[in-house]
């Protein structure tokens, strides 16, 4: 079996068995967002506690690749701090996916859930802490994943 098709197996388990699907009540965070050219929807929850992700769960429909890339994000996030969160890149992402695997037209559907989190995060941080990071900052830090 070649490393490709091992990354390919990964992918259909995190997608047929999603781990921390759902969603939680009151979270701290809730953050959406779709990719119009694969027709991806994505909807993230976060609790926080202490500056750390005390819960996440997603919610979502979508390719198998967009999925499985949340499914492992949330995995990859849970009792992080913020911090660690902030340094998230998409090599992060396609590190977990398997990047040789991933065509052109993939990656968006690949990174839909590390923007998805990008934007909560960093909206959370200007609006519940008052961080001085701008809606600017925000929107730059997410839209240069793709």
């Amino acid at each position: 079996m070649s490393s490709a098709d091992i990354y390919r197996e990964i992918i259909l388990d995190y997608y047929r068995n999603p781990r921390n699907f759902g969603k939680i009540q009151n979270p701290d965070i809730a953050q959406k967002d779709s990719n119009p050219l694969c027709g991806d929807e994505l909807e993230m929850h976060i609790n926080i506690k202490d500056n750390k992700v005390a819960d996440v769960k997603f919610t979502g429909k979508g390719c198998a690749i967009s999925q499985a890339s949340a499914s492992m994000l949330t995995e990859l996030i849970m009792g992080k701090d913020f911090e660690y969160v902030k340094k998230l890149t998409k090599e992060d992402i396609f590190d977990n996916l398997g990047r040789h695997d991933l065509g052109p037209a993939r990656i968006k559907c690949a990174l839909l859930s590390l923007k998805v989190l990008k934007y909560g995060l960093y909206s959370y941080l200007s609006e519940k802490l008052k961080d001085s990071m701008s809606a600017d900052k925000i929107k730059e830090e997410a839209s240069g994943l793709y």
